[in-house]
């Protein structure tokens, strides 16, 4: 009985950090394409000033780099865990548990590594609105996500 009453909240969950790590995707989509388009130019004949960061971003802080880039990897990794969760939530039984708990565990990690650096980037204080809100969005996210695990976790016990 226990089994199933865990069933709708993984669901909600699932779809919920889903549509947030697209979120985080776009978003963290748009300040690598800046970066890109208004990165570090340097003219033939010139050497590399002596604080050169290859992970330079235009916009925030010197923590935005990698804030980004971790948010980035996160985000797919993330986006990629609803896979494998559709198959654990169509099933719902302890052998497609495995799968679901690892991938979802990666993306959780990931997340807490990401949100790490947006933690950093918070406390360095210069960042734009968007940062700002990729920011929450993971903090949010880490949550969440540690709620999916437990939620596919307590609810896989039995096997059919």
């Amino acid at each position: 009985m226990a089994n199933e009453q865990m069933k709708p909240i993984a669901t909600l969950l699932l779809g919920l950090n889903f549509c947030m790590y697209v979120i985080v995707l776009g978003i963290g989509g748009w300040a690598m394409n800046k970066a890109i388009d208004h990165g570090f130019e340097i003219g033939p004949g010139f050497d590399l000033p002596a604080h050169f960061s290859p992970i330079y971003f235009p916009m925030g802080n010197a923590a935005t780099g990698f804030f980004v880039t971790f948010a980035l990897i996160a985000g797919v990794v993330g986006a990629g865990s609803l896979i494998s969760g559709l198959n654990h939530i169509r099933s719902w039984t302890s052998e497609s548990l495995p799968s679901a708990a690892s991938v979802a565990s990666i993306a959780w990690a990931l997340t807490l590594l990401a949100m790490g650096f947006g933690c950093k980037e918070i406390q360095l204080n210069i960042r734009n609105s968007r940062l700002k809100t990729m920011e929450a969005f993971l903090i949010i996210l880490s949550a969440t996500q540690l709620f999916y695990i437990a939620a596919i976790h307590g609810g896989a016990a039995i096997r059919r």
